[in-house]
Formats: structure tokens, C-alpha cells, sequence
């Protein structure tokens, strides 16, 4: 047993539930009516998922000029919002290919629905370099490496903007590979449970023909491990890129070397703060606290008070290399962070991402559900605001104080960032009500250890 598995104190899985027991009560939602509470957040996300088809549509239709975007602060929102949703995708990978290879135990009630959670975000944040672009029908082929209409010349392969096509692409890829994968033997079991005609033709097909056979669970477990050995380094590589769009520029506040550790840690911090509150919904609107239990939550708080603290120190060394490195430039850059006419958004950041995780030290505070999901909405709420400070703070005021500008977003902006949120969950409530999103047959297997 490992570490983390000896200090949570509650069950994985009931004590007295068989294997039949687990199946029906995973299965129960798919199986029965939708909840009112289902009901009440589907409409409410998908009422803000229309609010995202409108602002892309009238963004488009218009043109970006829409945004409140200007000559010094050329990156507001949009780039703000795609470092958000890339790094929410991180905690995916991270439940599911490392802690598979290091075999956690208590990821197993909490993976898929991670795994769907890198999904989703990562389609959300993918919107926003395409619809930045303005005309998206004109531009749309630069982003990608082959020779254009215009002489044939390819994209620029020293840029870091080009190798997030790369990184996001294979990210999302393996991500969702490595989802559909662990899907298939639940998807098989709900098909052989199916009594209409319907629901049996299309689980019988998304199950790939599994038959649970000793061949087939030998080949699915290589397949797997396969899998999570390469999406490992990608938790590592793809906010690593990300974070290149900044480090490799020469913007005062952008142009250092502690960005890539520092991106990656944050992506898991907010990715894990994001998992916590997708859990702790599900928990409740289906039903499921003998299956995500205290103890998955209490191990979930402890690694965003690592990840936190982290955080934490990345930003306290910035200030001190800052200030170690003698150029005034850059010394500028975070003291008006700090205390310039965006001093309100760097104390958000701080409070949500170094201070409210310092909470998990106390027991109390690991184990107690409301008051984590009140924690895990603060870091989501910080961890947005590091990606605003980072972006637009270091942009209103640079070199040339003749150039200096604010930035405030248009309704345009906030009904975008607004509407991703709608999309996320929307796609995150159907997943929850046609396939299981907790993994039985590693749950079950918890109780086959037992046994």
C-alpha cells in the first residue's frame, strides 16, 4: 500500500457492497430519469452554452474589433482564457497516467471523470487562438504546418505560438485515447444491462466488441500502461510550451526561466481545484458518496496544498530574482503587479492561490465537503486571475510610457469566458448521464483485493 493510500482514513468502496451492488448503483443514473438537480444544471449550462454560440457568432460576424483589445494590450481575455481551460485539462492526465503508474489507489472512483474533464477543457480552450485570428475562414490554415496559397511558405517553426499547435493537438489526442480506452469495459456493461433496442445498438458499438476475456483485460492492461507512459511527459511538456509564449519574449515580467516549472505546477493546481468541484457536484446530484468518499476528497486537498504552496513560491521568487537582477525594468514590472492601478487582481490571485490553500492543514478543513467546494471554487478563481495578472498587467505598461494603456473587456469578452463555462459543463452533465463516470471495473477490483 502506498503512502498516500495508508493516510486516508475512509473506505474506497463500501464495505458491504458485492459486484453487483457496485454495477447497479454506477449504472443508476444512465438506467433512470434525470434528477431534478441533473435537470436544474444542465439548463443553466446550456443557456450559458447559447450565450458562447452568440458572442462567436457576432465576434465573427463583426470582427474582434468587438473586444476591447488595443494597441499595447494586444492579449486580454481570449489569451488568458486559453492559459486557463489548458491548464484545467492538466489534473486529467496527471490522476490518470501518473498515478496509474505509480498505482494510487484512490484515483480509481475519481479518474474518468478527470479524464472527461482534460477533454472538455481542452476543446474549450481551443476556441480562442482560432477565433482570435478575426476571420477565421481566411486565417484558420496558418496555425497548421503545411504550405499555403501564397507561395507555398510554411509556418514559422521557431515560434512558440506554432508549437502549442503541436503540444495541444497531441495532448488532446492521447488525452482522449486514453479516456475512450478506460471507457470500454464499463461501455460493454451497460450494453449487455440495456433493454431497448436503441441504447443496445449504440453501446454495443462503442464497446468495440469486448468480451471481457482473459486475452482481452491482458491486452487492455498493456495497452494502458502503453498509454500512460506517454501521456506522462505531457503533463510536463504541454504547459511547458504554453508557458514558452511568454518566457521567450523579451516583456518585462514575461522573460524567465521559472516559467515552465511555474506554468506546470499551476496547471495542476487549478486543474485539481477544478476536478474537486466537478466531484463534489457529481457526489451529490448522483448519488455517489459511498463511491467518491471523504477519503478521495481529503487526498485530492492535500495535493492542491503541495501544488499551492508551490504556487506560492514561485511567485515570492519572481519578486526576488526581480529584484536580484538589477535591471529596473523588470524590478517595474512587479512592483506595479503589486501595487500599480491592477493591485486589486494580483491580491486576488494571491489570497485564492497562496493563502485559502494553507486551510488543508487542518483536518477539518480536508474533510468537510461544503467547505472544500468553497476552497476549490477560490482557486479557480485565483488561478484565473494569475493568468489575467501575468497577461495583461505585464502589457498595459511597458518600455515606453507614451505606449502605456488600460484594459477592461467588453460584455463580449466576459459572454465568451462566460459561455465556455456553459460548454464545460454542459458536455460534463451528459457525460454523467450516459456514461458511467466512475470506473467499476477498477472499483470492483478494490474489492476483489479484499476478498
Amino acid at each position: 500500500m502506498s503512502v498516500i493510500d495508508s493516510v486516508i482514513r475512509q473506505p474506497l468502496v463500501h464495505g458491504d457492497k458485492n459486484y453487483h451492488d457496485i454495477t447497479t448503483d454506477i449504472c443508476r443514473p444512465l438506467e433512470n430519469k434525470p434528477t431534478k438537480l441533473w435537470w436544474i444544471g444542465f439548463v443553466l449550462s446550456f443557456l450559458f452554452f447559447i450565450l458562447l454560440v452568440v458572442t462567436l457568432t457576432y465576434t465573427t460576424w463583426v470582427g474582434i474589433g468587438v473586444w476591447n483589445l488595443n494597441k499595447t494590450v494586444m492579449w486580454g481575455w481570449d489569451i488568458t482564457n486559453f492559459v486557463f481551460w489548458i491548464g484545467i485539462g492538466h489534473a486529467g492526465t496527471l490522476i490518470s497516467a501518473i498515478l496509474l503508474l505509480f498505482r494510487q489507489k484512490w484515483r480509481m472512483s475519481i479518474n474518468r471523470s478527470a479524464e472527461a474533464m482534460t477533454i472538455f477543457a481542452v476543446i474549450c480552450a481551443a476556441m480562442f487562438p482560432f477565433f482570435h485570428m478575426g476571420r477565421i475562414w481566411v486565417g484558420i490554415y496558418w496555425v497548421f504546418p503545411i504550405p499555403n496559397a501564397f507561395g507555398s511558405l510554411w509556418v514559422n517553426f521557431n515560434s512558440p505560438l506554432l508549437w502549442d499547435v503541436f503540444a495541444i493537438s497531441t495532448y488532446f489526442s492521447v488525452s482522449l485515447i486514453f479516456w475512450y480506452l478506460g471507457l470500454i469495459p464499463d461501455i460493454a456493461t451497460v450494453r449487455d444491462r440495456a433493454k431497448s433496442k436503441m441504447r443496445k445498438y449504440w453501446y454495443n458499438f462503442f464497446s468495440m466488441g469486448w468480451t471481457g476475456s482473459v486475452r482481452t483485460w491482458a491486452r487492455y492492461e498493456i495497452v494502458s500502461l502503453i498509454l500512460a507512459g506517454i501521456s506522462t511527459p505531457l503533463v510536463l511538456s504541454v504547459h511547458s510550451v504554453v508557458s514558452m509564449d511568454f518566457a521567450t519574449s523579451i516583456v518585462p515580467g514575461w522573460h524567465t526561466t521559472i516559467f515552465p516549472p511555474y506554468f506546470v505546477a499551476g496547471a495542476i493546481f487549478s486543474g485539481f481545484g477544478m476536478v474537486l468541484t466537478l466531484l463534489l457536484i457529481a457526489r451529490k446530484v448522483l448519488n455517489y458518496q459511498e463511491y467518491i468518499t471523504v477519503g478521495h476528497l481529503e487526498a485530492m486537498s492535500k495535493i492542491l496544498l503541495l501544488t499551492g504552496t508551490l504556487v506560492g513560491l514561485a511567485y515570492i521568487t519572481e519578486f526576488f530574482i526581480a529584484w536580484y537582477s538589477g535591471v529596473e525594468y523588470e524590478q517595474y514590472a512587479f512592483l506595479n503587479r503589486a501595487f500599480g492601478p491592477y493591485w486589486w487582481a494580483y491580491w486576488t490571485m494571491m489570497s485564492c492561490n497562496l493563502i485559502a490553500p494553507q486551510v488543508f492543514w487542518f483536518k477539518w478543513a480536508r474533510t468537510t465537503p461544503w467547505f472544500l467546494f468553497m476552497v476549490s471554487i477560490l482557486v479557480n478563481v485565483g488561478m484565473w486571475f494569475e493568468r489575467f495578472v501575468i497577461i495583461v498587467t505585464s502589457l498595459h505598461r511597458d518600455y515606453l510610457t507614451s505606449s502605456w494603456a488600460m484594459y477592461s473587456p467588453s460584455w463580449v469578452e466576459i459572454g465568451i469566458f462566460l459561455g465556455t463555462f456553459g460548454l464545460f459543463f454542459t458536455c460534463f452533465f451528459l457525460f454523467c448521464k450516459f456514461l458511467p463516470i466512475i470506473n467499476m471495473s477498477e472499483v470492483k477490483s478494490i474489492l476483489k483485493n479484499k476478498e
